[in-house]
């Protein structure tokens, strides 16, 4: 069988009851390492909470060689653990889709998401949220501008939009460095962000939030990551209320 749990988003006091169940059952153990990390902890101190050793996948491991995996899941119990909550990603959906197509179990216990702890930390509200978008760090003679292509048509719909922030091996990408693209492809767009909504280690004792303009964002201390940004549609007045509050507006 091959279970898919989720850690949640910050440290290991994060996952369920459930999810320690299946890792103690568990014959292998692996960690998908890429689309999220908890900074509250860290593979090492994984294998002492759970007394068995934890095999880190890179992204070349899941979606293109997960063999092995699928190969252990076939003859014994394999945890996949996931930051934040499983099949949020694509690439989890689909590991899942090749087990099922090899006639291995698979099952999928839940954890806490930046998805739905980002409406609590900000008020926005959820059902209010267009298509999400990620910003990656730029490359030599490459410029992302997909991303402001999405939060340009939420804007026209008058949605929010959750942007996720580039997590590489050796940098994680704050929420200034995310502003600066953004406002560098708005400005050639001509079409202003009025706002962002910065959030900062999600899940932690001390998460920081702070809602502003462009300006604001990029002169903010938001400390160490995980980042994540939002870029909000018109504010209802309950949103309005508990960003000023909550969020320094």
């Amino acid at each position: 069988m091959l279970i898919f749990v989720g850690l949640g988003l910050y440290d290991l006091d994060d996952i369920s009851v459930k999810g320690v169940h299946a890792i103690e059952e568990a014959d292998h153990v692996y960690l998908e390492a890429y689309t999220s990390r908890l900074m509250g902890t860290d593979p090492s101190a994984m294998e002492e909470r759970y007394k068995k050793p934890v095999h880190i996948l890179k992204r070349e491991d899941v979606e293109q060689h997960p063999e092995p995996i699928l190969s252990a899941a076939k003859t014994g119990n394999v945890v996949f653990l996931t930051g934040g909550d499983p099949m949020v990603s694509t690439t989890h959906s689909d590991i899942r889709i090749r087990a099922a197509e090899q006639n291995i179990p698979t099952r999928i216990i839940h954890g806490a998401s930046i998805a739905s702890a980002v409406s609590g930390l900000s008020g926005l509200q959820n059902y209010r949220f267009g298509k999400s978008c990620s910003v990656p760090y730029p490359a030599k003679n490459w410029f992302p501008k997909t991303p402001f292509e999405t939060i340009k048509a939420n804007l026209a719909a008058d949605l929010h939009t959750l942007v996720f922030l580039d997590i590489q091996e050796n940098r994680y990408m704050s929420i200034g460095e995310a502003v600066e693209i953004l406002e560098k492809l708005s400005s050639e767009e001509r079409v202003q962000i009025p706002l962002y909504v910065g959030i900062a280690r999600a899940g932690s004792s001390s998460p920081v939030v702070i809602a502003g303009t462009a300006e604001k964002m990029m002169n903010s201390e938001f400390g160490s990551p995980l980042h994540v940004l939002v870029v909000p549609a018109k504010l209802h007045p309950v949103e309005e209320e508990y960003l000023r509050i909550f969020a320094d507006m």
